[in-house]
């Protein structure tokens, strides 16, 4: 089964359901994609003090890491 199509299926099914319980539905998905954008910024911020720790960062004026960029 294609993913369009389970997204269909579960559309359709979803609404078969109350209001309330589509409701309840679309504030847990909500909640459940808030908390992996979370997620991935935490990782995200673990690595980059991760980077920094060991001294793998640049700082500076953009057009000196651009510059810096185009000498690699």
């Amino acid at each position: 089964m294609y993913k369009s199509s389970i997204v269909n299926d579960i559309l359709q099914r979803a609404s078969s359901l109350s209001l309330e319980e589509q409701n309840f539905i679309v504030e847990t998905l909500n909640k459940r994609i808030h908390e992996y954008r979370r997620n991935k910024i935490v990782r995200r911020v673990k690595e980059a003090e991760k980077n920094y720790g060991k001294g793998n960062v640049s700082k500076g004026k953009v057009s000196d890491l651009m510059s810096e960029l185009d000498d690699d």
